[in-house]
């Protein structure tokens, strides 16, 4: 039987990696903790000396090569509760697996603000971004990475019940302070996505999903 090889076919090109962050277009949400996963996106942006600013597929982008892998830097602009539409467009247009070679960032409630977690599977949670990808892709089976945006309750004021904060509290500019906690965090997740894309999820979960970060 006649191989690849002796045929003369050759495979074509690795498809590219897409890492999508996900918040809200404008200006009155550029700093506030349901953008976190934009905020992601531009400092790796930075780290790799590119602008996120190619408009296509309802988003803004920007490519370069992570690990030897060409990779796409997206933020949808379709506002969060609407993310899915671009990212299927972005999957279609980059003929992306989505099982093997996509990553979602966003912000999580659940997680305290300095952390984040790394997972490849699960329910959105209440988060309507995720929610809207999950619809977009018609499974929960998509690679994700949680930046902990909660805020650091006291013991005293979880056993009084406190409430967990809302949508104010997402779409209200961050504090100086918490600002400050997320940057620290940012390079991180910047660092863990190379991981991923290098190694795959397993390695960077071991690595990065820890107790103490």
């Amino acid at each position: 039987m006649e191989d690849a090889s002796d045929s003369g076919v050759r495979p074509g090109p690795p498809k590219p990696f897409l890492v999508v962050g996900l918040g809200n277009p404008g200006l009155e949400y550029l700093w506030t903790p349901h953008n976190a996963g934009f905020m992601a996106i531009d400092r790796i942006a930075e780290q790799e000396g590119v602008v996120v600013q190619n408009r296509r597929c309802r988003a803004v982008t920007a490519t370069c090569r992570i690990a030897g892998r060409e990779t796409i830097l997206a933020k949808p602009e379709t506002f969060m509760n609407l993310s899915g539409l671009s990212l299927a467009a972005l999957i279609r247009e980059f003929e992306v697996d989505p099982a093997r070679d996509l990553l979602v960032i966003y912000d999580e409630l659940d997680l305290v603000l300095g952390t984040f977690k790394i997972r490849e599977r699960g329910s959105p949670a209440g988060h309507n971004g995720a929610r809207s990808v999950t619809s977009a892709l018609g499974s929960q089976e998509w690679l994700r990475l949680r930046i902990g945006v909660g805020p650091d309750l006291p013991p005293e004021a979880i056993v009084a019940g406190s409430k967990r904060p809302g949508r104010d509290y997402l779409l209200s500019p961050m504090r100086k302070t918490d600002l400050a906690k997320l940057d620290e965090v940012l390079d991180k997740v910047a660092t863990a996505t190379r991981r991923i894309i290098q190694d795959g999820p397993g390695p960077a979960m071991n690595e990065f999903n820890r107790k103490e970060q």
